[in-house]
């Protein structure tokens, strides 16, 4: 074969380096296509330009989200450092701002060109091709510069193939930081999802505790669901509640569970001392898997008891002002009810903050408890007081009467009559012994009422005997009207207390005199005592506060009568209700069950009188 004319030969060589650049385009395509990686992607075009052009090296700008910087994300040639530029600076920076190509023969005599990164690196540069990378709808997304030409300055074919490759380039540039915006969404999403799965077990667990601290009728049995709670849910073979003790402030060990729970409970730590002292003084969660070796853990005492603890895990019981004590769990077992990072040789962070979230919840639900505790104190202080108020207002009524016999005593000389004064004086002595008992077993949180067997027709002559004697001298007529005169099942003394109060605040709304009546009647199931009086009424301000403590409608009252009146009534589960017409008088009724309670015997009320001294 004859060899080729120079022309062929020539035509031959660019026919050969025209398909080599067209192998490289088609290589870039698919690489461009396969690699979303961004810091590879960029890499990968730098390269590919770099051989396409020609060129000794290349540089890829890519320009910030805000549009005010270029910054160089790979760097051929040799050089790894990061060049920055602001827009309209260099000419990377004048193309960014003007949109334009710029293809420079001799870079120095081009006023836009900074030397500067010449001078440091000793690189020269000759000609410089650049042109700005837009992506499918127009917007700047970076700018391309190529540097010095194997065999001159950049051409016009040059140009045109470095703005397909520039365009291919920002394409892909683009479905690289869409796909890292997806990936960047989806991890917030997983990372949003496990933060609410966090927080929907958070709440979970203040709910259960919060049921089972509900559920707790003492304070000992709160602590003790709050503990068990905690172990299943940290996963722990055992663990304790220790209090701190308001006189000495050693740490007392109210609750335990496990295997040693016999020896630890009630022992004292001081505080401070241990990892369970440590936490509380500190006010500071803790966790350590290693016991032995921590300098905090009360050696001594867990020799004492026979505890060798594998892990310790510990969060204080504190409100805003004062510490309350710790809860300690020890040697992790399981991952509990949720899932952990723990490996089942110790406790996590995770068990931590799960152990620091229920000791908030105990802490709060123990604060109420003491709370309800000292208010519940407060308040049989106060009844107790109120109580003492009512049996000081109540001694009146048998101070009078036992003042009136003993005056008609010293009066007479028949000794029948004697003894009958003397049989209602020592009613009214027991009486009065009665409400000391109802003081006493009140503090003491006993029943208040003695119920048993009543004979109306003596209770009811007695109690129009003592209304008489009491209501002397206020003109006032006690009239008895008794349809029933059968067997009644109440405490006594206490349904006198409340004939006789509410005989009382009658007198006082009869300022002239009039008339006041009692009415026994029955039905099946009920006893019915009616007290009426013929005065002016309720006063309108008094209108459904009758019954409430200290609330007086009469000048000098001090609002206990009918407030007492209603407690008795209410200790016999009976009803009292009222009826007044202005002008006409008002009308009290009391209901009393007729049948006989289960729990009273056949005692009679009667009293009995004691042997007379010689």
């Amino acid at each position: 074969m004859p060899p080729l004319r120079p022309e062929a030969r020539e035509l031959e060589l660019q026919l050969r380096a025209e398909v080599k650049k067209l192998a490289l385009v088609q290589e870039i395509g698919k690489a461009l296509a396969s690699e979303l990686d961004l810091d590879q992607l960029l890499g990968l075009i730098m390269e590919k330009i770099t051989i396409l052009m020609e060129a000794d090296r290349s540089t890829l700008f890519l320009l910030s989200d805000d549009g005010v910087e270029l910054w160089s994300k790979v760097l051929q040639g040799g050089e790894l450092y990061e060049i920055r530029l602001n827009v309209g600076e260099g000419i990377a920076g004048w193309v960014a701002d003007s949109g334009e190509t710029v293809n420079i023969p001799d870079a120095y005599i081009d006023e836009r060109f900074q030397p500067a990164v010449d001078l440091r690196s000793g690189y020269r540069t000759k000609s410089i091709l650049c042109m700005p990378m837009k992506n499918s709808i127009g917007t700047m997304v970076g700018v391309v510069q190529v540097l010095n030409k194997e065999d001159g300055p950049f051409t016009s074919d040059d140009e045109s193939l470095l703005s397909a490759l520039a365009a291919q380039a920002a394409v892909s540039i683009e479905n690289s930081k869409l796909y890292h915006s997806v990936v960047d969404k989806n991890v917030e999403l997983l990372n949003t999802q496990e933060s609410l799965k966090q927080r929907t077990f958070e709440l979970n667990v203040l709910f259960e505790v919060e049921q089972q601290v509900s559920a707790a009728h003492d304070p000992d049995e709160l602590l003790d669901r709050v503990l068990r709670s905690a172990m299943r849910m940290v996963g722990a073979e055992a663990g304790s509640i220790a209090l701190r003790d308001p006189d000495s402030g050693d740490l007392v060990f109210r609750t335990t569970a496990g295997a040693l729970a016999e020896r630890v409970a009630r022992r004292a730590i001081p505080m401070g001392e241990g990892i369970i002292g440590w936490v509380a003084a500190r006010r500071e969660p803790l966790v350590t898997n290693d016991p032995v070796r921590d300098k905090r853990h009360a050696v001594e005492f867990a020799e004492a008891v026979g505890v060798e603890p594998r892990n310790i895990l510990c969060a204080p019981l504190m409100t805003a002002d004062e510490v309350l004590g710790a809860i300690e769990l020890l040697d992790k077992t399981t991952v509990g009810d949720r899932d952990s990072s723990s490996d089942g040789n110790g406790f996590t962070e995770s068990d931590l903050k799960l152990l620091v979230l229920i000791a908030g919840q105990a802490s709060k639900a123990l604060q109420l408890s003491n709370s309800k505790r000292e208010r519940e104190h407060q308040e049989r202080l106060a009844s107790i007081g109120q109580m003492l108020a009512g049996v000081l207002h109540d001694l009146k009524t048998p101070m009078t009467i036992i003042s009136g016999y003993a005056q008609l005593m010293a009066q007479i000389d028949d000794e029948q009559q004697r003894e009958q004064y003397v049989e209602q004086i020592l009613r009214q002595f027991d009486m009065m012994s009665g409400m000391t008992r109802e003081v006493l077993s009140f503090a003491r949180g006993e029943s208040n009422i003695l119920m048993r067997k009543v004979y109306m027709h003596r209770f009811l002559d007695d109690l129009v005997d003592q209304l008489r004697h009491d209501l002397a001298g206020r003109d006032v007529e006690v009239v008895l009207e008794a349809d029933y005169r059968g067997i009644a099942y109440f405490d006594e003394q206490k349904m006198l207390r409340v004939a006789h109060n509410l005989a009382r605040n009658a007198a006082q709304a009869m300022k002239a005199g009039g008339v006041f009546s009692i009415t026994a009647r029955a039905d099946d199931e009920s006893i019915y005592l009616l007290f009426h009086d013929d005065g002016p009424g309720i006063p309108k301000e008094m209108e459904g506060r009758l019954f409430e403590l200290f609330a007086s409608g009469s000048e000098g009252g001090t609002g206990l009568g009918l407030a007492i009146v209603k407690k008795i009534v209410d200790e016999h589960s009976g009803e009292i209700s009222v009826d007044s017409v202005p002008g006409e008088g008002t009308t009290f009724t009391v209901r009393l069950a007729r049948q006989k309670p289960a729990d009273v015997g056949d005692a009679t009320g009667e009293i009995v009188l004691p042997p007379r001294l010689t």
